[in-house]
């Protein structure tokens, strides 16, 4: 095999048998193309920990940057919990704790479970009032089963009902039901090497006996201490929370209803019905908003988070149980992220705006790069990378990567760039995997310069179809509507007669 190298140059790429070859860089902001002013804001970003707006059309590689900016950052440090408050169930207490004392405590906790034996390793004694040793022939069973398998003698301690005259119903009964024999837990002690003693629990463990010494004790004590908590945020989590289109409650957290109102009881505990939001989820880390504007009024509240640092938890609808939770001051210490197109920008909150600008920076992506060596060498690195982040299609030629450079100038010409390349990456990645896809089909090694130009048939735009088969886009419409939608939505098509022949145009 051919040992894989960075291409920088096109005769890099020309020396290649295939994009098998092609190195991948490490660094995920050398895998975006272009974005030369982005990607020197991200590592900023990342390494100052700086808000970043990025400005431009989809498919440009916005949320790659924002992706590849939280794999800059260092390891989170901290896990958030929410505990119960014994005197105001309603007000859980919040624990933010560090990752020493996390691992400490889990450390500290696991020998909680105690040592299994098999019931013939434990004392006799234990082994017989655990239900796991039939009193008449001394043999080994289950404790669910009544009678012993190997003698057919009750294992129920009938104490005086021997003599009963009604002994042999009561015994009856007691076969008829569900029941399991002996204790479900034994307390005994022993005596260590220096002459004391300690307290040991045996307890049912299915077909084992679990044995607890005092450490083991101590620990479940402290185990059972910690059972009314909750984690929200988890130490080992992914940096990277996608907020794209959050409802209310996926950004900023809830309190699940409660139909008994959480009474002790009958209903679930109020900490454990908290949710946290995106924003929590994101502490630590990189919170990614693409089309910003459209969260309307939410992006106050992440205005809010972004300058406070932290932000309460509560229920969010007036009519539930949940309302009357609340949990201060959770820790939401986030780099926003957010992307929006040109035209959206009036949408965003002004305040918002202020913010990101005096803590970050605006960008505008572009949306072509120069026609030269260099990119065109990062051409076949793209598209090395998406045939190996899809993982279903075989790699390419270079006569297919020509191809693909070539398209790329097509699409740069609509866009009005002329000498340019386009960086609207995200349609020449599905050109690629359907040109893949033929290849699949065909059984073929490697995706070919045919594969290429029989995909950008395939892969056209609906609208595209539509034109070729019907001469326009409006003509198409018609066509496809009954006479009662015609009636219904003749006004609607009127107004937008020529919407559908400028679209992709």
């Amino acid at each position: 095999m051919t040992e894989k190298k960075l291409v920088t140059t096109w005769a890099d790429v020309e020396g290649m048998s295939s994009t098998e070859d092609i190195l991948i860089p490490s660094n995920p902001l050398d895998r975006v193309l272009g974005q030369e002013e982005a990607i020197a804001l991200a590592k900023i970003a990342a390494k100052q920990r700086r808000h970043l707006l990025l400005v431009g059309p989809p498919g440009t590689g916005k949320s790659m940057i924002a992706r590849a900016i939280s794999m800059q950052l260092p390891k989170v440090k901290t896990e958030i919990r929410v505990a119960d408050n014994p005197e105001n169930p309603e007000r859980p207490f919040l624990e933010v704790l560090t990752e020493e004392e996390v691992n400490r405590e889990n450390t500290a906790l696991s020998g909680a479970s105690g040592k299994l034996l098999d019931p013939d390793k434990a004392p006799r004694h234990v082994a017989e009032k655990l239900g796991y040793v039939c009193k008449s022939c001394g043999q080994m069973s289950l404790p669910n089963e009544v009678n012993c398998p190997h003698c057919g003698k009750t294992k129920i301690d009938m104490g005086g009902m021997q003599n009963n005259p009604f002994g042999d119903l009561l015994g009856g009964m007691f076969q008829a039901m569900p029941v399991s024999i002996g204790k479900e837990r034994v307390n005994t002690t022993r005596t260590l090497a220096d002459g004391t003693e300690e307290t040991v629990v045996f307890e049912r463990a299915g077909d084992k006996i679990r044995m607890l010494d005092q450490k083991a004790l101590e620990k479940r004590r402290q185990v059972d201490k910690n059972s009314k908590q909750k984690v929200l945020v988890k130490l080992d989590r992914e940096p990277f929370v996608l907020a794209t289109g959050a409802s209310e409650t996926e950004l900023l957290g809830d309190v699940r209803h409660d139909p008994y109102g959480g009474h002790q009881g009958l209903g679930t505990p109020a900490y454990e019905r908290v949710i946290p939001g995106s924003i929590h989820e994101a502490h630590e880390g990189v919170l990614f908003v693409d089309e910003i504007s459209h969260l309307g009024e939410l992006q106050r509240f992440i205005l809010t988070a972004m300058q406070d640092k932290e932000f309460p938890i509560t229920g969010r609808n007036p009519q539930s149980a949940g309302a009357s939770v609340k949990v201060d001051h959770v820790p939401c210490d986030f780099i926003l992220v957010a992307a929006c197109n040109i035209q959206d920008l009036e949408n965003i909150l002004s305040p918002l705006r202020s913010r990101i600008i005096g803590g970050g920076y605006e960008v505008l992506v572009d949306v072509a790069m120069a026609d030269n060596d260099a990119n065109r060498a990062k051409y076949a690195q793209f598209v090395a990378q998406e045939i190996t982040m899809d993982g279903h299609i075989p790699h390419a030629t270079i006569g297919a990567v020509e191809a693909v450079v070539n398209e790329g100038r097509s699409r740069a010409k609509k866009d009005k760039q002329l000498n340019s390349l386009t960086l609207r990456l995200r349609e020449l990645g599905g050109l690629i995997r359907a040109a893949g896809d033929l290849a699949v089909m065909e059984d073929a090694p490697l995706i070919t310069e045919d594969h290429i130009k029989r995909a950008l048939k395939r892969a056209r735009p609906a609208e595209d179809q539509i034109r070729e088969i019907y001469g326009s886009y409006t003509k198409g419409l018609s066509k496809d509507l009954s006479e009662s939608q015609k009636q219904k939505s003749s006004n609607y098509y009127m107004e937008n007669e020529h919407l559908g022949d400028t679209m992709f145009n």
